[in-house]
């Protein structure tokens, strides 16, 4: 090959390299040693023949001959600077050179024209996720997945995905858990190996019992190594069996492309946890294969419940004066045909804590939160009622649902029908379908429930607003926070709620308007979830036509955002519009209440702190600090304003929650 038909690459400027000094450098990507000696310039492969150690991370130094040597860091072989041949080396041995050219002082490689792209097994599997629907992934690319990396490169060039690069994997795994949860569509995580394939753990679980789809996509040791101890290499199959419906190796003869849609199927049919597992070396194997698709895979998901069940539940609705409507996460979807029927029959909504906000709190029939995060608004109604009408809720133990009580049970999943206790009656069937065929009106003879839910929010709020009053000077009250909250955020905003007393609270206080959504680590429960489930949230307003432009807001408290703080560069670096409102009491507040109640001393539960606006703002985000609870409006008001990652601090005191 002539220069003339090479690509000449700029690699720097001559006053980069000092004489007698070598240095990497890339032109592309190729990866080059280019070495500065006796006033000469030369390049040479970087990666030396016994291990691939980099030559350009090495030094120039005299051996025993007397002769100048380029001596790998690694393990110590030599090599010629300027010709890159080895001590005694033949002249058909040694390391590819490559012609330089110095101009005006840059310093010009000479290296072929860049090969076409031969497809590889990872550009199938790929190709076939984003046939699937996947549109972000978020991960950190590393030695053991650079072949899977450059696939998904590839397809972010070509507009086929979106990728967020993370600072812990465990971020990956919340933030693509609550994808899932808010959209119904899988995102994946990209990870090494080993310990970061480990560090999704948590957050598959997360995903796993919220019944999130979610992909992970892990790579693995080289085939040959596998199993005896490499560096590295541990079980992935074993390790992600519990949490996962679909885990699988992607090996040399694998269907690459039946595997990567079965992998898409479990996640979304099942709402669940997929794994996929690359070892290294298959990842850039040639593949003819062509990439799977769904069309033909998926029915549609309607479940009509069966008449004489309808039938059945008209009867008991009928002859109920005091029914309520206990609505869980999974009537989410639905959430206007549940609001038709409680309006049809008259009876107050109380939802779970995880469907907070299904049935906005500003709606004439809604009555808040049930059970420990709740309000009395609805402790009261489930009290009172004569009949259950529970839709697409799971009966946790969290949520306050009266077992004594009749209970009617609508489910799509069987197996959460009567699954903690016999009801009087369990259906079916989809929530929505249940919500527009039963044929039944309003009982005549049934009390007005709908005067009295308007009295008891009357209660409710006034003594809230009392609550403004309480003051041990160690902070602001949580009521002041999210009832300014409330009233700023738009309507159709997205929140992100962490675990913790700052949990309870925005349950307790924060009311709901409007179509908004708020996510959380509902049956894990799991400190953390807060800011990374935002960057989760904030991804999908991007690729989901219903959700652009919608606000996005995540909550925490001081030891909840300390698990991922670095993720908070994340955002800077991609632009997402998450505003976070951290409230700081320096202490894991929640169980330092749980010791006291169980009698324990208060202990270890005291957190030290960084000034957590001071680190958003050296981050290069929005960061305030509010001390002074007539300075939290504005605060907030102007983050919400701020056309990227904000962070509110608020210094609470953990006892006024």
């Amino acid at each position: 090959m002539t220069e003339e038909t090479l690509d000449w690459i700029s690699v720097g400027h001559v006053d980069d390299l000092p004489e007698g000094r070598v240095k990497t450098v890339t032109a592309r990507t190729t990866s080059i040693c280019l070495v500065h000696f006796d006033g000469q310039w030369a390049a040479m492969n970087n990666h030396c023949p016994h291990q691939r150690g980099p030559l350009g991370e090495g030094s120039i130094e005299k051996g025993v001959d007397d002769k100048c040597w380029i001596r790998c860091p690694w393990h110590g072989w030599d090599f010629d600077p300027l010709t890159g041949k080895p001590p005694g080396g033949h002249e058909d041995t040694g390391q590819q050179m490559y012609p330089v050219d110095v101009r005006a002082g840059e310093i010009f490689v000479g290296i072929a024209p860049e090969p076409p792209h031969e497809r590889t097994v990872t550009d199938v599997v790929v190709e076939t996720l984003t046939n699937w629907g996947l549109q972000s992934v978020f991960g950190m690319v590393g030695h053991s997945n650079l072949g899977l990396s450059d696939a998904i490169r590839l397809a972010v060039i070509e507009g086929r995905l979106k990728y967020y690069g993370i600072r812990h994997e465990g971020a990956a795994a919340f933030a693509a858990s609550a994808y899932g949860k808010l959209t119904g569509r899988p995102a994946a995580c990209l990870t090494i190996a080993g310990p970061g394939a480990t560090n999704l753990l948590t957050g598959m679980w997360d995903a796993k019992v919220d019944r999130a789809p979610i992909l992970a996509l892990t790579g693995q040791v080289q085939t040959q190594v596998m199993g005896p101890g490499a560096f590295q290499d541990i079980d992935l199959k074993s390790a992600f069996q519990a949490v996962s419906a679909f885990s699988q190796p992607v090996l040399r003869d694998s269907n690459h492309a039946e595997l990567a849609s079965l992998a898409c199927k479990t996640a979304i049919v099942e709402q669940n946890v997929s794994h996929l597992i690359f070892p290294d070396d298959v990842q850039t194997v040639p593949s003819a294969q062509s990439a799977g698709k769904p069309n033909g895979r998926l029915s549609q998901t309607g479940i009509r419940p069966a008449q004489a069940d309808l039938n059945e539940a008209a009867l008991m609705i009928a002859g109920a004066k005091r029914p309520v409507i206990v609505v869980g996460h999974g009537a989410f979807d639905v959430r206007d045909d549940v609001a038709e029927l409680a309006a049809r029959l008259g009876a107050p909504v109380l939802t779970t804590f995880k469907a907070k906000g299904l049935v906005p709190d500003d709606h004439p029939n809604a009555a808040g939160v049930l059970g420990r995060s709740g309000t009395p608004i609805a402790s009261w109604f489930m009290n009172e009622a004569d009949l259950i009408i529970a839709l697409g809720a799971s009966f946790s133990n969290h949520s306050g649902i009266n077992a004594g009580k009749k209970i009617i049970q609508v489910d799509h999943d069987r197996m959460q029908l009567g699954k903690f206790h016999p009801v009087a009656l369990p259906i079916w069937g989809d929530v929505g379908a249940f919500c527009d065929l039963l044929d039944v009106a309003r009982n005549p003879g049934a009390d007005d429930q709908i005067d009295e839910l308007a009295g008891r929010w009357k209660i409710w709020r006034d003594e809230k607003q009392t609550r403004l009053a309480e003051d041990l000077g160690k902070g602001i009250h949580s009521f002041a926070i999210f009832d300014i909250l409330g009233k700023l955020v738009p309507d159709d905003a997205i929140f992100a709620v962490d675990v913790g007393n700052n949990t309870y609270s925005f349950g307790r206080y924060l009311e709901t308007k409007g179509t908004q959504r708020v996510l959380m680590s509902g049956y894990l429960g799991s400190i953390g979830f807060g800011f990374p489930a935002g960057m989760g949230a904030w991804a999908a307003t991007q690729d989901i036509e219903s959700l652009k432009g919608r606000k996005v807001v995540s909550i925490s408290g001081d030891g909840g955002f300390g698990q991922y703080p670095m993720d908070f560069t994340t955002a800077v670096k991609y632009g997402m519009d998450v505003t976070h409102i951290l409230l700081h009491n320096g202490e894991l507040g929640k169980i330092s209440k749980e010791q006291r109640s169980g009698e324990w001393p208060v202990w270890e539960t005291d957190l030290q702190n960084p000034s957590f606006a001071a680190f958003a703002r050296l981050c290069g985000g929005h960061g305030v600090k509010v001390s002074d609870p007539s300075d939290l409006e504005s605060a907030i008001e102007e983050a919400l304003r701020h056309p990227g990652p904000a962070l509110v601090e608020i210094m609470t005191d953990a006892e006024l929650v």
